[in-house]
């Protein structure tokens, strides 16, 4: 009997600015302090992209290095999907820059927007995609530049956030690799918690709004992370469950990169030890949907992921946006 065609992970890359904003560089800027920062999210740097520097740029250069790492040459994708908050312009969408700057020729692309939770949502979606036979090629990318929303007199928020861009190659692989379960979710009435209030239709640019800095990050930190540190355990449990897996089986825990005591507590609930949890967050801070993508090329890179791995994807977000992936790694 033939075994069931999944999508399987086959590349990965990234797309990381040069410039580094350590947390003692903040010192010199706001009210602030090494100690505090990582005392309470455990970051001490991460980068900011130059000003002639856009999403698409990082995006590129990340889904560059996921083709040369998959062996496929730009042609042969057929779809490019895009997780970002930031792209380049309102419109049009972020992923077909991307596709014109990789020449993708042959690509329908499209963005989606589930800020941090993004690259989960984009990669399950695009998985099915794969699985129905529909597209056989297919890169996933998380990109943002947060630093170009950050309220930089802020220092409850401007300390949290940095910039990049990774991405990974989708392509057919047989049982018993890939993505074998997602869980996502959502709930709007959180949207209040986290967000950037103006920009949009509900309330345009304008030198009022600028000025009140309503076209900034807002965010009540206090409940995010309640939210954040219930969410994360539980949904990944849901996807464990739904691919019929024990936590125990694990063998890397990748969470969203957003506070080390968050991803603690997430590592906590499914009994798994820090060993078996990647973390970078105290190098690069929250880089929305960029984070995870990311850590999966470090771990690969690192040789944290090898062929036949279980590996768990889980990402939070604003919205409230979560969701979850078990992968097994299939190269």
């Amino acid at each position: 009997m033939r075994s069931k065609v999944r999508a399987g992970i086959v590349g990965v890359g990234v797309g990381i600015p040069e410039p580094v904003l350590t947390n003692h560089d903040l010192e010199q800027r706001i009210d602030t302090s090494d100690e505090w920062i990582v005392t309470r999210t455990g970051i001490r740097e991460r980068r900011v992209a130059p000003p002639d520097v856009a999403t698409s740029d990082l995006a590129a250069q990340a889904a560059h290095q996921a083709l040369q790492n998959a062996g496929r040459g730009a042609e042969e994708v057929d779809l490019i999907v895009v997780a970002t908050a930031t792209p380049d312009m309102p419109w049009p969408s972020t992923a077909c820059l991307v596709q014109a700057k990789i020449g993708a020729v042959r690509a329908a692309a499209f963005d989606l927007n589930a800020v941090c939770s993004g690259f989960v949502y984009a990669l399950w979606m695009a998985a099915q995609a794969v699985e129905t036979g529909a597209y056989r090629c297919v890169l996933v990318i998380g990109a943002d530049i947060l630093s170009r929303q950050v309220n930089w007199e802020d220092r409850s928020t401007c300390v949290l956030f940095g910039d990049g861009a990774g991405a990974v190659v989708l392509a057919p692989v047989e049982e018993p690799y890939g993505v074998l379960s997602g869980v996502l979710g959502a709930d709007g009435t959180g949207a209040p918690l986290l967000n950037v209030p103006a920009g949009g239709t509900r309330e345009p640019l304008s030198p009022e709004v600028i000025a009140c800095k309503r076209h900034t990050i807002h965010m009540r930190g206090r409940e995010v992370f309640k939210f954040a540190v219930t969410i994360m355990g539980e949904v990944s449990v849901q996807a464990l469950e739904k691919a019929g897996i024990a936590p125990e089986e694990v063998n890397l825990f990748i969470p969203h990169q957003a506070n080390i005591r968050i991803i603690q507590a997430a590592a906590e609930r499914l009994n798994l030890p820090m060993e078996r949890v990647f973390v970078n967050v105290d190098r690069y801070g929250n880089t929305s949907a960029a984070s995870i993508p990311i850590a999966v090329y470090e771990a690969w890179e690192q040789g944290r992921l090898k062929k036949g791995d279980l590996v768990v994807v889980v990402g939070f977000g604003a919205g409230l946006t979560w969701g979850a992936c078990v992968i097994r790694w299939a190269y």
